[in-house]
């Protein structure tokens, strides 16, 4: 079976020492989220016995969440999705009519195997930073960060750059996303430094960030979904909220 390319290649050793792409792909393969073309090719759908099973569970459910809400403009959507990893997401928002996708992500095998696994005329992926000026003369409905804004240090910073390439009236959606308050940012801190120590990585502290609910306050935002209430806590069990920034 085909799998993401050696990732003992991807660089020289000075560059792996100090590259967050060989962390964080030397982490994803020892989590075993490292997956097969077969298996990227069907994401969110895993079967009952795979590892991280109910993670998935909880990903197909915001996945077609998302995609409802966005049938629903019933228009044509340019959407750009920032930290697309392995583009499983990106892929799914493709199959609706009259919709442009564009992924992107720092991580160059992860996209080198998407590209190969998913070939859409209305799909685009680009394996570079969202800082750079590639981005300067596109223009999107949608800006999409699915799991991906703990891994920018400044939400405040991120969210002006990227309404930067927003259309009018256009949305940004932060999905499977954890946020915190002052005092649980502090304790999720320190597990999170403690399992990159204990899976021996380290490093990938320094990219990875827990960011607060008040640091949107700056923004004209709606949690779209909650998982702190009741309701969702008995009945829907997503952990992750959903917020959209107009």
């Amino acid at each position: 079976m085909e799998v993401l390319d050696n990732i003992s290649h991807v660089r020289s050793l000075n560059d792996r020492l100090n590259s967050f792409e060989f962390s964080y792909l030397s982490l994803r393969e020892k989590e075993q989220r490292i997956y097969t073309d077969k298996e990227l090719a069907i994401l969110p759908n895993v079967p009952k016995s795979h590892v991280y099973y109910k993670e998935w569970q909880i990903r197909r459910q915001s996945a077609e969440r998302f995609i409802n809400y966005l049938k629903k403009k019933n228009r044509p959507l340019k959407v750009l999705e920032i930290g697309c990893g392995n583009a499983w997401l990106s892929s799914k928002i493709a199959e609706l009519n009259f919709t442009n996708v564009v992924g992107i992500d720092t991580n160059r095998e992860e996209i080198k195997q998407a590209s190969r696994i998913f070939k859409k005329d209305n799909l685009e992926l680009k394996a570079l930073n969202f800082s750079t000026e590639a981005m300067s003369d596109m223009r999107f409905d949608i800006i999409l960060f699915a799991a991906s804004i703990q891994y920018f240090p400044s939400i405040q910073e991120i969210i002006a750059k990227s309404k930067q390439y927003l259309l009018k009236k256009g949305e940004i959606h932060l999905i499977d996303t954890n946020f915190y308050d002052s005092i649980t940012a502090i304790e999720a801190k320190k597990r999170t430094q403690l399992y990159f120590t204990k899976m021996g990585f380290p490093e990938m502290d320094k990219f990875y960030f827990h960011h607060q609910l008040d640091e949107l306050t700056n923004f004209n935002y709606q949690v779209i979904y909650n998982p702190k209430l009741l309701l969702n806590r008995l009945f829907i069990k997503n952990p992750f909220y959903w917020i959209c920034i107009k």
